[in-house]
């Protein structure tokens, strides 16, 4: 009983989980899963509510709670802990998290006959997480966070240098027009709005020297954006090209023998 008990997890496991791409019933799920994710967010694009919005609430919702309770029963083979202890960490991690405050919202449909309930209408800002839940069934968006994941020192010292770059353009500036802005954070505001080359213009300098730091810092600001951008890019590619060519030798290597070219 307890094998096939296991058996069956294992299975539910195979499906809710990226496993390979030749699991048929996983690429199912994931779509369906993005189809009702998708779904759900529709509402917060309009400010009235109505009974369809209401129902693609609460159907989206029932989903997301199933999603979550096979999620938390196969935890054990996700976490590869034991099981008593897996089912108390899982709830903490952080897609856990991300799940259960998509969750959320359904208390939001008990609270009209109980008015002690009605804290519970603050949840229903707690909607904006369902679009996180994307993280998890886009295999694309997956490998972007490979990505992200493995190249975080070169984007910690971009982030690093941007910062740096921002705290010294604002000092400069700062001390170069003081009549313009206020205060230490409005060169701060100035100084990233100039970094990220959007120019807003509703804080700007008047002088001649404070116009030199502004066009200095603008192009200096385009080389800094640049870096992650190239960074993100190229992993992205290199990635790519692994899992294409990963997937090329797997299906190589599953031809019968008479195929395979010598």
């Amino acid at each position: 009983m307890r094998r096939y008990e296991r058996k069956m997890r294992k299975k539910i496991f195979d499906i809710i989980e990226v496993i390979s791409e030749e699991n048929k019933a996983s690429d199912i799920y994931d779509t369906f899963m993005l189809i009702v994710i998708v779904t759900s967010i529709v509402p917060l694009a309009f400010k009235e509510s109505n009974r369809v919005f209401e129902m693609i609430d609460l159907i989206s919702t029932i989903v997301f709670i199933i999603d979550y309770l096979l999620r938390l029963m196969t935890a054990d083979l996700k976490l590869k802990v034991k099981a008593p202890a897996a089912f108390l960490i899982y709830p903490f991690t952080p897609m856990a998290v991300i799940d259960l405050l998509a969750i959320l919202p359904f208390f939001s449909f008990m609270n009209d006959g109980f008015r002690i309930l009605k804290i519970f209408r603050l949840t229903r800002t707690f909607r904006v997480f369902r679009a996180a839940k994307i993280l998890r069934y886009s295999k694309n968006l997956m490998i972007l966070v490979e990505v992200l994941k493995r190249e975080r020192k070169a984007l910690t010292a971009v982030a690093t240098l941007a910062a740096a770059y921002i705290t010294v353009s604002a000092l400069v500036i700062f001390n170069v027009e003081p009549d313009s802005f206020g205060n230490f954070f409005d060169a701060v505001y100035w100084a990233t709005v100039s970094l990220t080359t959007v120019g807003y213009g509703d804080i700007y300098p008047t002088t001649t020297m404070g116009r030199v730091v502004t066009m200095v810092s603008s192009l200096f600001g385009i080389a800094i954006i640049a870096l992650p951008s190239g960074i993100i890019t190229g992993g992205y590619l290199s990635a790519l090209n692994g899992k294409n060519k990963a997937e090329a030798e797997s299906t190589q290597n599953a031809l019968p023998d008479k195929y395979t070219v010598e």
